[in-house]
């Protein structure tokens, strides 16, 4: 069933939302005035035991969404493992375990963090302490559950978050594995930006009569994000984003990268000229992942130059500019990459802008399509984005010296 509720419907409070006194505590506590459309529609299904679909786009509270139904139903005076989150990234189940770690400071509840790239003996201690909520990566979960540490009998709440890209990065063998290994009788929750047909037929197969709300048309993409492309050469983009980059002063910025490769070469021309400056991708070490992460957020990093490794779940509220430096070779991840900005916690619209080549006018066509919007064109004065004449310059020369922090970063 495909609930598409008149947006003049939807509950405006988390009091309407029929949750227990103390979560409405915790939620007052941490900020939360009202629900999200992904929270209004989908809290009180969750709540009532009902297995539920979720769609909607990064950036608009599907975190809370189900941490909350779980935080309610769980039993808080047992020592069970009750809920399993399943996510995608280790940095996306570490936003889960800090999103649930702050909505159940009304209950005596510390989740596990099951992860690959840190240390299994801490997991196991937190298992052996009796956790009721595990949040965690799916070959991580699988290892616990090969050597006995992780017993899912007691389950009452399984989610899976993000479906569509564990599902992109080869994950079914393991989830399928893990939902075999839950029990019948248990409550699935599914969480997705697409329902592309794999999605689909693991929710047929593993889902009791599903419902599904469908919040994808209330995109953060158009409402809370002005989005710009600028036509550039391949070989001038460089050039490019130093002077975008003057020009528009960003609080804090990502650049997105198509490859690892990539962006370590941004970062490495950057890095000699500009302070604050970072670079994240599947190749590092999980605690330079790690400390960049969390400098990043602490704001002491002002500009990320990163992979599609942080392209979905990371939520850093004061991010004001996205600059695909690489048009995205999907559209759905065109809409998690600008969903980085715009945030539900700011108070701000974000601003994305997209470089695009002449050979990738059909890619930006597509964008435009899928967020059914037509960008704006954004130009820089005094930049020749294009080589009119004479031979194509070696890229050493398109290096065009960072100004210094101030000129780059609003103060």
């Amino acid at each position: 069933m495909i609930h598409r509720i008149d947006p003049a419907e939807r509950p405006n409070t988390f009091h309407e939302l029929g949750l227990g006194e103390r979560m409405l505590k915790s939620l007052e506590s941490v900020g939360y005035e009202s629900p999200t459309p992904i929270q209004a529609e989908l809290i009180p299904r969750a709540v009532s035991g009902n297995d539920c679909i979720g769609q909607a786009h990064t950036g608009t509270g599907k975190t809370a969404a189900f941490v909350i139904p779980i935080l309610e139903r769980i039993d808080h005076d047992s020592n069970d493992l009750q809920a399993l989150v399943l996510s995608p990234t280790r940095e996306l189940s570490e936003q889960v375990a800090n999103e649930a770690r702050r909505l159940a400071v009304n209950h005596e509840c510390n989740p596990a963090l099951l992860v690959g790239g840190k240390p299994i003996r801490n997991q196991l201690n937190a298992l052996q302490k009796g956790a009721s909520i595990a949040i965690g990566t799916p070959g991580r979960v699988i290892d616990l559950i090969r050597r006995g540490a992780l017993d899912l009998s007691k389950l009452r709440v399984v989610v899976l978050d993000e479906a569509d890209r564990m599902l992109d990065i080869g994950f079914r063998p393991d989830i399928e594995r893990i939902l075999r290994s839950c029990p019948t009788e248990r409550q699935t929750l599914l969480l997705s930006a697409t329902l592309p047909p794999p999605v689909e037929r693991l929710a047929r197969r593993y889902m009791i009569d599903p419902e599904m709300f469908d919040l994808s048309q209330d995109s953060v993409a158009t409402d809370a994000v002005a989005q710009y492309y600028c036509t550039v050469e391949q070989h001038k983009k460089f050039g490019l984003l130093v002077r975008l980059l003057v020009q528009e002063r960003p609080q804090q910025a990502i650049v997105f990268c198509r490859t690892k490769r990539g962006a370590d070469g941004i970062f490495r021309r950057l890095e000699p000229r500009l302070p604050g400056v970072a670079a994240i991708h599947g190749d590092l070490q999980q605690r330079v992942r790690d400390r960049v992460m969390k400098e990043f957020r602490a704001g002491e990093t002002r500009l990320l130059i990163a992979t599609d490794v942080v392209g979905r779940g990371i939520d850093v509220s004061s991010v004001s500019h996205i600059i695909n430096y690489d048009v995205p070779e999907d559209c759905d991840d065109y809409v998690h990459r600008i969903g980085r900005t715009g945030r539900i916690s700011s108070d701000r619209t974000g601003r994305a802008f997209t470089f695009v080549t002449p050979k990738e006018g059909n890619e930006l066509t597509r964008i435009e399509m899928r967020v059914n919007l037509l960008l704006d064109h954004y130009q820089i004065d005094g930049f020749e984005a294009f080589q009119d004449r004479g031979p194509r310059p070696h890229v050493n020369d398109q290096v065009e010296e960072a100004p210094e922090q101030e000129e780059f970063y609003v103060a």
